[in-house]
């Protein structure tokens, strides 16, 4: 008897970690030091890299937004793969940047049966040109997929709060519900729909984040 499974397509859902692409203003940008090439006559190639590990696609520790609050090597690693709701949650870029409400999200709660919901906003379209205008979300959005069991929440911005907050209202509902941040997806090729997410960070001890190859393929 044949057993032969077809493996399931990989979509990824990373931006490409160029030497352009953007990151927040006043943060460490991305940047590789070559020690040694192959083709400059060593055996080996090795390089260097350098840049903020809030980067492209990434996991937050909660340190990064709580005092005394768990590093990213000690955030529950289960939560960063298993199935997962793509829900499109459009809204218009606004000065000062707009907060993804319920009634933008265009899946009813009810409908959430994973505990993992990653948000395409559509706000930040281009990794490479930094747009202070994207989404946010609204706090009490967190609290509401906080109730339905939701346990991470990923957006297709740089961040969960709006560039100009300052006080941090939806990574302080984040903190208060236990509830694990993935920040920095490229999601406009991804159809809505259900999925298994897999998106590890990196051990990075009493670090308050790490970047993450980000990844979906489908349930079936």
């Amino acid at each position: 008897m044949n057993t032969t499974t077809t493996p399931r397509a990989l979509i990824d859902i990373t931006p490409a970690i160029t030497p352009d692409i953007a990151v927040w203003p006043g943060d460490t940008p991305v940047s590789r030091e070559v020690l040694c090439t192959i083709e400059g006559g060593a055996t080996i190639t090795l390089s260097t890299l350098r840049a903020t590990v809030h980067l492209g696609a990434h996991a937050d520790g909660a340190n990064h937004y709580g005092a005394g609050a768990a590093s990213i090597d000690a955030m529950p690693l289960a939560r960063y793969l298993g199935p997962c709701h793509v829900i499109d949650a459009p809204v218009a870029r606004t000065p000062g940047g707009t907060r993804v409400r319920l009634a933008d999200l265009r899946t009813g709660l009810d409908d959430i049966r994973h505990p993992r919901v990653l948000l395409r906003t559509g706000t930040f379209p281009d990794f490479t040109r930094w747009n202070s205008d994207f989404a946010g979300l609204d706090p009490a959005l967190v609290d509401l997929l906080a109730d339905r069991g939701v346990t991470l929440v990923g957006i297709d911005t740089p961040s969960v709060d709006v560039q100009e907050s300052k006080d941090l209202p939806a990574h302080a509902r984040f903190l208060a519900r236990d509830v694990s941040i993935l920040e920095g997806l490229r999601l406009d090729h991804v159809a809505p729909g259900a999925y298994e997410l897999i998106a590890l960070p990196l051990p990075l001890a009493g670090f308050d984040a790490s970047p993450v190859r980000a990844v979906l393929r489908s349930l079936a």
